[in-house]
């Protein structure tokens, strides 16, 4: 209790000082992703995802992002992932569109406990990412690259209105803070909250659709500058289970 008490005084705290700043970029975008989760067995599967993200205001690519990752299912209620994440950046500013893209290679682990609640679902997810960022400058790219930690953790819940057979209709809702470490990390040890709410309609044990708004409360490297993205997230989520086919 005393953890998540402190938590939430350091989010609101960063985000009482963060918006007493006059510099905050509002962005409209658009999520659209493919998500995949391959069940090998009872303990094993892999999840792939691609993830494309463009502007709105005016229509411009953000960035694209692929993930894959290996996850194991200790019991019922602990399950943890290993992975890897690639992301190739257009802009982060669609008024300025260079004719290059900066990439980025991410490794990533989690664990994630969940408590079952009847019609209602609870997640906790501590994950840990290793970050080497291409660095880049206004002309192009540049040689090497720039590593640093980013630490998230993020509350979820899910609730089902209905269900009938193999279909399913649910809410989805998630806060998560994000925080940067490393000594590359000068300015902007906060680095972003994300609050999330969503639908989900699920069509068969194999197949779903999510359609949700998430709010991204950003701070920049300078610290000074941050972005309050609006963002609108559609997600299929796909199945392919293997232990049927066994």
């Amino acid at each position: 209790m005393k953890f998540f008490k402190s938590l939430i005084f350091v989010l609101i705290s960063f985000i009482s000082q963060a918006q007493s700043q006059k510099n905050i970029d509002h962005q409209s975008i658009l999520w659209t992703r493919y998500y995949n989760q391959l069940l090998i067995n009872n303990s094993w599967s892999i999840h792939t995802e691609f993830d494309n993200r463009v502007f709105l205001k005016p229509i411009e690519q953000n960035l694209f992002v692929f993930r894959i990752q290996g996850r194991y299912k200790i019991n019922e209620q602990l399950e943890a992932g290993i992975g890897y994440a690639y992301f190739s950046v257009t802009t982060q500013d669609p008024e300025v569109t260079p004719d290059f893209e900066v990439p980025e290679n991410r490794g990533q682990q989690d664990i994630t406990w969940k408590q079952n609640m009847d019609k209602v679902n609870l997640y906790q997810r501590f994950q840990v990412e290793q970050r080497f960022v291409h660095n880049a400058n206004s002309q192009g790219l540049t040689d090497g690259t720039t590593f640093f930690w980013r630490f998230r953790y993020r509350f979820q819940a899910d609730y089902t209105f209905w269900k009938k057979q193999q279909r399913f209709l649910k809410a989805v809702v998630n806060d998560e803070i994000m925080i940067n470490a490393g000594k590359n990390i000068i300015y902007n040890t906060f680095d972003q909250n994300r609050i999330y709410g969503a639908l989900q309609v699920g069509f068969n044990d194999n197949l779903a659709i999510e359609l949700g708004y998430l709010n991204s409360f950003q701070q920049r490297a300078n610290g000074v500058d941050y972005f309050n993205r609006n963002i609108i997230r559609l997600s299929i989520i796909h199945k392919i289970n293997l232990k049927k086919t066994k």
